[in-house]
């Protein structure tokens, strides 16, 4: 019952995530010739050109990228959700349209307003361990082959969409489009829970080695294990270490709980994590074998 109320749980957001991006973009973006980043900015820019439909214009771009994204990534459950949350934001863009109409032409509130719906719907979605595909896709086959920064990854897609807009709206809108990028990734951050730091997990528990494994395969994150006693009864107790990116740490509880639903867990902030085989990223990885994500802990 819980697992399921989880699964529903992570869709409603996946759902409401979509829906304020739509209202960022049908209320207070496209109407005033302000693009966003990505796949969905390029799509506005073809719609100012030709009239096609923004929503529909982003799904067919993304059909590539999730087939390729899936055979080269992996991770079926994340796949299935960055496909519903991308079909959602396509038809929610196209549909809503006619009801969501545009609010104000004030570049102050336009800006503001646009991108903290943006930010917030986005983060949305990566809390529900799902993406918004587009250049997410692009930039995490880029970091998988050739080790390049998904942040910087980004910033140059979104960038090639800025220097199309500059052609088309003019240097002002472009300035407008960077102020939105900008309130949308610190808005981002803060429905993450507030950064972009660690969480360090603490786990006691009868069944160490089920544990270790579920965090090993499903998670992709490296487990250090001590001995420990319980204060009161003297019993020998493992007590596991795991360091996760706050966006996990959802999925660490519910991959813990379904090893060792007695397991105690302690969950604080690590302030910083420094070393090598820890990676930030949000949503959580496809499942790697457990020789890689041992070599990664070493």
């Amino acid at each position: 019952m819980k697992r399921a109320w989880s699964i529903l749980r992570d869709y409603l957001l996946i759902t409401l995530g979509a829906v304020l991006v739509a209202a960022s973009v049908n209320m207070f973006l496209t109407p005033n010739d302000v693009v966003m980043g990505g796949l969905t900015g390029g799509a506005q820019l073809l719609q100012s050109a030709i009239g096609t439909p923004i929503g529909l214009v982003t799904l067919l771009a993304n059909i590539p990228l999730f087939i390729i994204g899936i055979r080269a990534l992996g991770g079926l459950i994340f796949g299935l959700r960055t496909i519903y949350a991308t079909v959602v934001m396509a038809l929610a863009i196209d549909l809503l349209a006619p009801y969501l109409r545009p609010v104000t032409t004030d570049p102050l509130l336009y800006t503001l307003y646009g991108g903290l719906l943006d930010g917030l719907g986005v983060g949305l979605v990566f809390r529900a361990r799902g993406t918004t595909g587009g250049v997410d896709i692009i930039a995490r086959l880029l970091e998988r082959r050739w080790r390049w920064r998904p942040g910087r990854s980004i910033l140059v897609m979104n960038m090639i969409v800025f220097g199309a807009a500059f052609f088309a709206y003019g240097p002002a809108k472009v300035l407008y489009a960077i102020l939105v990028a900008f309130i949308g990734s610190v808005t981002l951050d803060y429905t993450l829970a507030a950064g972009s730091g660690a969480r360090q997990a603490l786990i006691i528990t009868d069944q160490p080695a089920a544990i270790t494994q579920a965090l090993l395969h499903d998670l992709g994150r490296g487990v250090t294990l001590v001995e420990g006693h319980g204060g009161y009864t003297g019993t020998a107790r493992a007590v596991l270490l795991c360091v996760v990116s706050r966006s996990e740490v959802s999925f660490l509880n519910d991959t813990v709980g379904r090893a060792d639903p007695r397991a105690f867990i302690v969950i604080g902030d690590a302030q910083e994590v420094r070393g090598e085989g820890f990676v930030p990223h949000a949503p959580p990885p496809e499942p790697r074998s457990a020789p890689e994500a041992q070599q990664a802990q070493k």
